[in-house]
């Protein structure tokens, strides 16, 4: 018989009438992919079905609207109050539960924060009445007109939540989460600061508790006293526009009993600083919010259950064996790995493929309306993944380049029956990215790297050649049948007077060797590389001023980041000139301009790095095109790419070899 190397994360709790598989639920995400008329489609049934077949034990979705007409945030929202598209829930409730786990619907209703509601004229309710202009990490400056709910509205909002729980137990979920945190619609009425009605339904806590509590209360009614309900709050909304974590374990306490399950989460979407508490990023320790749910947990007789930077196996075991939380929650973590519970239940957690929290597949969602990740690059395609490729004829693959498309593309084409030789011509797999390994909040990319690495070394179809250019001359004598040229890029050197001084480093470098940097330093470049080197050499005890000659920082779309690298900036009193113009740098620093106006200074010193972009190693890639019957270039050396256009090109690149 074996023996579980997590025996607390892999025991079955009971919610309710039901029993959960495992301690780790998928926490609520959303996708846009809708029909028209807000019905579930194909690509969004496989997203969440991934979850299930990876091995969670409960997969929430996410933004099921209980009123569509007064409450919706945003337009792409699944609906809970329009039973024409029952046929459809089923569909997606069925592709959950039908591998074991069960399907869980996020009741959600936006409250005062009812932007879509407000743009088709209805009616937005909240507590109170006022005017709303948004200060959240989208949608900032938009204006709501809030009308205060009088008691017929109340009414009908708690049926409301009641009948779409009754409804989507009809369609086949198995829970429902009532979302009364983050500042959405029953946190307003939970908040001190908000609620300031002298009814029955504000003021003192027991007030401001009767509207979550009565649609609990009610769901239980309409469901069944066994149905299982999960109620997400902020333990602390971590910001002046909310409550504290005193407030936070009162509100916990006068839940106990409603409910089947305390989801303790934290933050406020309304405030960037709260925004990246809920949401936390790559410069938050792991697992930052547990400790929300251990207090609470000691409060309270109803399971709880914790979220918010979890990725790592023996940190969940741990949370449930010393009693901090009786359920762990993940949602980026099962993005980047959805197989995360599988792979540690069997012994395979070391190819556990660990999230890094960069918020790309957040921001590709609210940017670009598809969810995706940036090293798991099936997320967003599960449909194609799922369906077994084309029978492949064996090809024998040449790759010029370890780093992050170099890596992927070796490791998918060994997986379809394929012989690859991969060279590189320095002395470890990983790419320009090795320079980053000494970052703290850089952790979770060494480990992708390092995982990538063992992955191709440890591959008997894949043979690794280290120190190793790949040459026309070399590729010729090897006489592959296919090359993919991944040999990426260099840092861009820019031609401005002063570049070639002695106080004058690449970021690589610095990366590499921080030592290079003085006490004062000048970064020329404000975008992801600048920037997080700028929060490094911070966080080490450097003065750090950015130079970035657009109006705006770097970011390629990852806006979600961007309100993390803004809080970082200002926590560590970074200088940040935007639509400033590098003229001359000097033995002071670097002399500048003002893009608007003409304005000259000097930024001053000790160091200056430049970090201006990549240059494309497009000549050794050119020079391979014609020693292989087939070829492919991919990555930086097409034009520079970030890691998830690298790792999505290497993957679907190799998918086609020998298919046709």
């Amino acid at each position: 018989m074996s023996e579980l190397k997590y025996p607390h994360l892999f025991q079955p709790i009971q919610l309710g009438g039901t029993l959960f598989r495992n301690r780790i639920f998928a926490a609520p995400t959303s996708i846009h992919d809708l029909t028209y008329d807000h019905q579930s489609t194909e690509t969004l049934n496989v997203y969440f079905e991934r979850k299930a077949i990876g091995g969670a034990a409960s997969v929430a979705v996410g933004e099921m609207m209980v009123d569509s007409v007064h409450g919706q945030g945003a337009p792409q929202s699944l609906l809970l109050d329009n039973e024409d598209g029952k046929s459809a829930l089923y569909a997606l409730a069925n592709s959950i539960s039908r591998h074991g786990a069960v399907a869980t619907a996020e009741l959600q209703h936006a409250g005062m924060f009812a932007t879509d509601s407000a743009q088709r004229g209805n009616i937005v309710y909240g507590p109170v009445s006022k005017s709303i202009v948004r200060d959240a990490a989208v949608d900032v400056g938009l204006t709501t007109e809030v009308t205060a709910m009088d008691e017929d509205a109340i009414e009908q909002v708690i049926e409301a939540y009641a009948n779409a729980a009754a409804y989507a137990k009809f369609c086949g979920f198995g829970m429902v989460l009532v979302h009364g945190g983050h500042g959405w619609f029953l946190s307003q009425f939970i908040s001190p600061k908000i609620n300031t009605r002298t009814d029955r339904w504000g003021g003192n806590l027991e007030n401001r508790m009767r509207l979550p509590l009565a649609i609990c209360d009610r769901i239980k009614q309409k469901c069944g006293r066994n149905f299982p309900i999960e109620f997400r709050m902020s333990g602390d909304e971590t910001c002046e526009k909310g409550y504290d974590f005193e407030e936070g374990k009162r509100i916990a306490q006068a839940l106990d009993g409603h409910i089947d399950l305390l989801h303790v989460s934290t933050g406020n979407h309304e405030d960037h600083d709260a925004f990246v508490e809920t949401h936390p990023d790559m410069f938050h320790a792991h697992g930052c919010n547990v400790h929300y749910a251990a207090e609470i947990k000691k409060l309270v007789k109803t399971p709880v259950a914790t979220v918010g930077a979890l990725n790592d196996p023996e940190a969940l075991e741990e949370i449930i064996a010393s009693g901090q939380a009786d359920v762990v929650e993940m949602a980026r973590a099962l993005i980047a790995d959805p197989d995360m519970p599988v792979k540690a239940r069997t012994g395979r957690d070391k190819d556990i493929r660990k999230c890094m929290r960069c918020l790309v597949c957040f921001s590709h969602l609210v940017v670009n309306g598809r969810i995706c990740c940036a090293i798991n690059p099936e997320i967003g395609v599960e449909n194609e993944a799922k369906i077994p490729a084309l029978p492949h004829n064996s090809k024998h693959i040449l790759i010029a380049g370890g780093g992050i498309g170099g890596m992927e593309a070796a490791i998918e084409a060994a997986k379809l029956g394929h012989k690859v030789t991969l060279c590189e011509k320095k002395g470890e797999l990983g790419g320009a990215l090795r320079c980053e390994r000494d970052v703290p909040f850089k952790a979770n990319l060494d480990h992708y790297l390092n995982l990538q690495a063992r992955l191709c070394e440890e591959n008997p179809a894949i043979d690794v050649k280290l120190n190793t250019e790949l040459t026309p001359e070399l590729a010729k004598s090897i006489g592959a049948d296919v090359i993919i040229a991944a040999t990426g890029a260099r840092p861009i050197k820019p031609p401005i007077p002063g570049i070639d001084g002695k106080n004058v480093q690449s970021a690589e470098d610095v990366y590499v060797n921080t030592d290079l940097a003085g006490k004062k330093v000048a970064i020329l470049g404000g975008g992801l590389v600048g920037l997080e080197l700028a929060i490094f050499l911070s966080g080490k005890g450097r003065q750090v001023s950015v130079i970035e000659m657009m109006d705006h920082m770097g970011t390629a779309g990852n806006v979600l980041h961007e309100i993390g690298l803004n809080v970082q900036i200002r926590k560590n009193h970074i200088d940040l000139h935007l639509g400033t113009k590098a003229l001359e740098i000097t033995d002071g620093g670097v002399k500048v301009e003002q893009v608007k106006d003409g304005k000259q200074s000097l930024i001053e010193a000790d160091t200056v790095i430049y970090a201006v972009g990549q240059r494309p190693e497009r000549e050794s890639a050119i020079a391979l095109y014609d020693c292989a019957p087939d070829f492919y270039v991919l990555g930086d050396c097409t034009t520079p790419k970030n890691i998830r256009q690298a790792t999505n090109m290497a993957y679907n690149i190799v998918r086609n070899i020998g298919t046709r």
